[in-house]
């Protein structure tokens, strides 16, 4: 007999948790060679006048802060680097009640100097003045200094939003000329973690984690380094538009909107515009939509978010509720597909030229994807066969090729059946480039989310606004934790 739709969402429930606790299983590090604590700290832990000094810098924002403690250091104190210098950022608030266990943890396996809490020191604050006061001390001839500098790498205990946050602070140094960029591993404190899925620091926090976070360090020392694609988010609106973007967006001058291509509404004389990067993906609709209930739910009620299994069965609760799922029969689903509100644009990466490409009148929700996973490790996007991609004109996906995957959901019952990987999305383009033109009318609100960070966005009857993502000159560099 045909499951019904309701069976196979219980079963996809099942399946998401079933495989969140074979990832926290195979994270717990119960297997392979034993981890000696003293010679793991060995290798990661800096010399004390270094730690000191970088701390010192970083308290006071001033990088020669720590000038005097190379100068007053023993003959030989601390001369030589360790084999796999490291520093780490947590966020003490993810990962339920084992944050604050965990940051203690990683200072007992390095040094206090080595944990960052976010809640005390921001990762541009450690680029502007503890990396540089790494590179004056080099400059003064510390070779220890300089090889730490040369070999440091970076660990961010937190969500996906979370390492984007240090990914994009850490890119900054090769804009200003100061390589090398350190790389980044991960380990997994948030709910979806598809970043830490996509580079195999697995999908949840280990439940044998006091064992697994020695694995973890040691496999970030050793680990083959990455490149990852990141995209430049840049949304312009008439300047009477009262929104309230999420953190990862900043108001930003007025960015020129290329004039390749025909707009359909009229400009507004006065607008104002915000940016922010992405790594994993942008969508706009009703996913969206329903990120941002939960994300106002949450806000609201949270209690309620006591940990990643709670807030992934809040969140499928919340979905249930929502026109995702059952369209009001006395309006017409159709007038509820975004083709009514939006006007999209490509650039292939073999091309210079804008090409509008129609959305499909079903689809409810477009999916701009730069990862192979999505929604706590479904990857809707598939593996088409060669000769699908052939006809289509697609090519293998790849987290550092330049192209985004842009999808389409048609509705709940198609995403659900798409995230337990029955069916593939609503395939729409492969882009290096994409320009979205929103109109309003019998829409007053859309719905957009940027990395899992979701916002409403007021439409005008008069006047269009713009999204546009391209990417960003500057890639990622990422450890495997394979």
């Amino acid at each position: 007999m045909e499951s019904s739709p309701s069976s196979t969402t219980e079963d996809s429930k099942k399946i998401q948790v079933r495989s969140s606790l074979v990832e926290s299983i195979r994270g717990c590090g119960l297997s392979g060679m034993r981890i000696d604590k003293e010679d793991l700290k060995k290798q990661l832990t800096l010399p004390q006048y270094l730690r000191f000094a970088m701390r010192d810098s970083i308290r006071l924002q001033d990088p020669s802060a720590g000038e005097t403690l190379y100068r007053n250091r023993a003959e030989g104190e601390d001369s030589a680097a360790p084999t796999s210098p490291m520093v780490v950022f947590i966020n003490a608030r993810s990962g339920g009640r084992h944050g604050p266990a965990l940051k203690e943890r990683l200072q007992q396996l390095m040094s206090e100097e080595q944990v960052f809490d976010l809640a005390d020191v921001k990762p541009h604050e450690f680029v502007l003045y503890g990396l540089a006061c790494l590179e004056m001390l080099a400059g003064l001839g510390d070779s220890c200094a300089k090889e730490t500098r040369e070999k440091l790498r970076v660990m961010v205990a937190g969500g996906d939003g979370t390492v984007g946050w240090v990914l994009g602070c850490l890119t900054e140094l090769r804009q200003l000329g100061r390589e090398p960029v350190p790389p980044v591993g991960i380990v997994p404190l948030g709910t979806g973690n598809d970043l830490s899925r996509s580079f195999n620091w697995g999908g949840s926090f280990p439940f044998a984690w006091k064992s697994a976070i020695k694995r973890t360090l040691q496999k970030a020392s050793v680990g083959s380094v990455h490149r990852l694609d990141s995209w430049r988010l840049s949304i312009s609106m008439p300047e009477s538009t009262t929104v309230k973007p999420p953190y990862c967006l900043k108001q930003a001058e007025e960015f020129t909107l290329d004039q390749g291509i025909e707009i359909e509404g009229e400009l507004p004389d006065k607008v104002k515009s915000y940016e922010g990067v992405y790594y994993n993906y942008f969508s706009i609709g009703m996913d969206a939509q329903v990120a941002y209930g939960f994300h106002r739910l949450r806000d609201e009620k949270p209690y309620l978010a006591s940990g990643p299994i709670a807030n992934k069965i809040i969140y499928s609760g919340y979905s249930c509720t929502q026109g995702w799922f059952f369209t009001p029969c006395t309006s017409d689903p159709g007038l509820r597909g975004l083709r009514n509100i939006l006007r999209m644009h490509i650039k292939r990466v073999s091309s210079s030229e804008w090409e509008q490409v129609a959305i499909p009148k079903s689809v409810r929700a477009i999916v701009a994807l730069n990862l192979h996973s999505y929604g706590s490790g479904r990857n809707p996007w598939g593996k088409p066969k060669p000769e699908y991609l052939e006809k289509k004109g697609f090519v293998e996906a790849d987290v550092a090729d330049g192209r985004l995957e842009i999808f389409g959901l048609k509705q709940g019952w198609h995403a659900s059946f798409v995230m337990v990987d029955l069916i593939t999305a609503k395939h729409i383009a492969q882009a290096a480039a994409i320009r979205l033109e929103l109109r309003g009318g019998g829409w007053k609100n859309a719905y957009l989310q940027m990395d899992g960070e979701p916002w409403k966005q007021p439409l005008s009857k008069d006047f269009s606004t713009f999204v546009e993502i391209k990417r960003e000159p500057f890639q990622s560099l990422v450890v495997d934790g394979s």
